[in-house]
């Protein structure tokens, strides 16, 4: 997006007319992300439970496990290989916000993504969502408002499907304050009038017509320690890193599935890869995590120390391959359920440590080290707990925190530049 100067900063005018577009792109992305949603929990709720229940399969069977992932790894294969663009690029590549995608490229995108939703792959819908709003987002913004740059329609597809899915307009704002600071000489609220629009018509749309809830029940922080600095921040940096080591194994994991210059190949192998590691975890540890990590808190006073760290590594390593070998779908609702898990080991293991503070800071942690964004680490450590109360503390966790990570690489493949096609050269 080009930078503007104070006196060629977008005068009130020009904003409110970017009110129109921003509006209506909101509520499409809204229903887009609902639309997916829907289509994953059909299925979901066929392959999981109608299927096994007419075939007299026992819940939770670790066999069917297996199988259904081998099987999921096999589907999305097939539709990364055969069907038209090949669904997307490759989404160890790509950050949560990339550059708008060919229209021909989001029917293989949502087939693949509805799939690996479904059944069960260790990914979120972020990424495969917000790819496919910004390209239909720029395609009406070419048609219809063709003065509104290319740029400043993928800024607001992207804000309003972060406002959907989480509920709030308060993620889009700090994702996108990070990325208008990073690249200085703009008014931020000028920048981010349009996306904030966006990702309150989105956000609005969503709690109307979904009302999702992004916490898990635990008591409220109401009796605030010094002492809570310190084991908060010894929480985040554990999930920290944690997560740090699957980020230095991610291109070793990546170079090897993709060694298999298939991709039905490289799927299938990570699909059977999650396949023995669903049968290990259980199935709270597949799927995109959260209402697992609801159902992991639930259930967390019965289970010991070792199960809930078993748990919380199997859910890592899961995101590890499914990030790796191909399967289109986002990083950080599974670093969620990773740092809810850090957070419940950690009060398992030592109770004094209040469970609000564990989980937040388990989370901080984790979203810090997978998103790279500290803004988007705070609200999602408060947001988990739903308590602003230990907003104060976690803004003194992540200091330590960010020391650690600032400097290290991301959960992200640069993939080498392509050289020059030959003149006539096969597309």
């Amino acid at each position: 997006m080009t930078t503007h100067s104070p006196s060629s900063a977008p005068t009130a005018r020009q904003l409110a007319v970017l009110a129109l577009p921003a509006v209506l792109i909101g509520v499409l992305c809204a229903l887009s992300l609902l639309a997916l949603s829907a289509a994953a929990g059909a299925l979901q709720d066929l392959l999981w439970t109608r299927i096994p229940d007419w075939a007299g399969v026992a819940d939770g069977s670790r066999l069917w496990t297996f199988g259904m992932l081998t099987a999921v790894g096999f589907v999305v294969g097939v539709i990364v290989w055969k069907i038209p663009g090949h669904a997307g690029p490759d989404p160890a590549t790509t950050g949560l916000v990339s550059a708008p995608l060919n229209l021909s490229v989001l029917p293989g995108l949502a087939l693949a993504i509805v799939v690996g939703l479904a059944g069960g792959v260790s990914l979120g819908p972020e990424n495969p969502i917000i790819a496919i709003n910004t390209a239909i987002a720029v395609w009406i913004v070419g048609r219809l408002w063709r003065r509104v740059p290319v740029e400043v329609a993928v800024m607001i597809a992207a804000a309003a499907t972060i406002g959907a899915m989480f509920g709030t307009p308060v993620a889009a704002a700090l994702v996108f304050t990070e990325v208008v600071a990073t690249q200085g000489n703009r008014q931020l609220w000028s920048t981010l009038f349009a996306p904030l629009v966006a990702a309150g018509a989105g956000a609005l749309t969503m709690v109307f017509l979904a009302s999702p809830v992004l916490s898990v029940d635990v008591p409220s922080y109401a009796d605030p320690r010094l002492i809570d600095l310190v084991t908060g921040a010894v929480v985040a940096l554990a999930a920290a890193v944690l997560c740090l080591g699957a980020v230095y194994a991610f291109p070793v994991i990546h170079r090897v599935f993709h060694r298999l210059r298939n991709p039905v190949l490289a799927i299938t192998a990570g699909g059977v890869a999650l396949g023995v590691l669903g049968a290990i975890g259980g199935e709270l540890t597949l799927f995109k995590g959260l209402d697992e990590m609801k159902e992991l808190t639930a259930s967390a006073a019965g289970e010991s120390t070792g199960e809930l760290a078993l748990v919380t590594i199997v859910k890592l390593v899961a995101l590890l391959v499914a990030a790796s070998c191909g399967f289109r779908g986002g990083r950080i609702f599974p670093a969620v359920f990773v740092g809810v898990g850090v957070g419940l080991t950690a009060h398992s293991a030592l109770p004094d440590v209040p469970l609000a503070v564990a989980i937040a800071s388990g989370v901080l942690g984790a979203v810090l080290v997978v998103a790279r964004n500290g803004w988007l680490a705070l609200f999602m450590g408060a947001t988990t707990v739903a308590d602003i109360g230990v907003l104060p503390l976690l803004c003194i966790v992540i200091l330590p925190v960010w020391l650690l990570v600032a400097r290290r690489p991301e959960m992200l493949i640069h993939p080498p530049p392509r050289a020059a096609e030959p003149e006539g050269a096969p597309v």
